[in-house]
Order: C-alpha cells, then structure tokens, then sequence
C-alpha cells in the first residue's frame, strides 16, 4: 500500500510538472496568419531583403563556455504615413541551417508600427551565429522597414546587452 501512495504520488508531481510547462515564444508568439495581406499595387514594388545577425548565445571567458541571451528581433515600419509589406521571415543556425519560417506570405506593417520576435534565454538552436533573412517590398517613396535584435541578459547584479542592425543585401 505504501509502494502504491509513493506511486501515485510521485505521477501527481510529473504530471504537475508537465502542465507548469509553457510553450516557448520563441517559435510562434504572434499569430501571422492575423497579419496576412493582400497586395494591390504589387507592380510597383521591388523584392528586396535585409540579412540581421543575433546571438542566442556568446562566449564567456573562454570557447569552451557560452552565455544565453534573450533575443528580441525588432521589425519596425519607420514609414509615418505609408503600410509596409514583408513577405518572408526565416531563422537560421550559425552553420546557415533554416530553424524556423516565421512567416512566408505577405504580411503588412502599419505606418510606424513594430512587431517583435522573441528567442527566449536558453534557446540556443541558433547558436553564437544565428541569422535571420527578411524578404520585403521596396517601394521607392517609402522609407525602408528597420531590422535590429536586441540581445540582453542579467545574472545577479550584472547585465549585458547590446544590439546588431539589419544589412540590406538585394
């Protein structure tokens, strides 16, 4: 009997670890599907994209041991009056290995408007070297989206933090 409470008792504790588990932001934390849109004057825009470096994880005194940071990628329409389409998001490893499609539609950013992309700390899949790729519509009277990542992390009293911007490459 008492094999039997120890038992159940220790099933009750993983089964309560379990539903305390959270589905990481760092794969889907906003809906894009929601931001979907349809392009109507598609003949005057250009393919364009921009490549950002992010670390989600640096080295630490040696090569042999890294710190996880918290990444937040920050697509910004630094336009005030006019929309901004993006039509792909894709994350990739150190070693150029596609991890995750955020987004492979067009998708619209209002005038000034920004949406974020959170790697949480300890998420390390894309490692010392991560990448992401933007494809976006150029419009030539329209002030090209930013893209930056903002890596912070805080141990103790101590914090680190800092930023990389977006590189236009077409």
């Amino acid at each position: 009997m008492r094999y039997l409470l120890s038992l159940i008792t220790i099933v009750f504790l993983l089964v309560g670890c379990d539903e305390q588990k959270k589905e990481s932001s760092s794969i889907n934390p906003i809906n894009w599907e929601k931001r979907r849109a349809t392009i109507t004057n598609q003949d005057s825009l250009k393919p364009a994209k921009t490549y950002l470096g992010i670390y989600s994880e640096i080295y630490s005194t040696s090569e042999h041991l890294t710190h996880d940071l918290t990444v937040t990628v920050s697509l910004r329409n630094t336009s005030e009056t006019a929309a901004v389409y993006l039509t792909k998001g894709a994350y990739y490893d150190t070693n150029g290995k596609l991890i995750h499609t955020y987004f492979d539609f067009p998708i619209v950013l209002k005038p000034l408007e920004t949406v974020e992309i959170i790697i949480e700390e300890g998420d390390k899949t894309g490692g010392t070297g991560g990448n992401f790729i933007f494809n976006w519509l150029d419009d030539a009277s329209v002030t090209d989206p930013l893209f930056e990542g903002i890596m912070i992390s805080t141990r103790g009293t101590q914090g680190l933090s800092f930023t990389t911007e977006g590189k236009r490459i077409e």
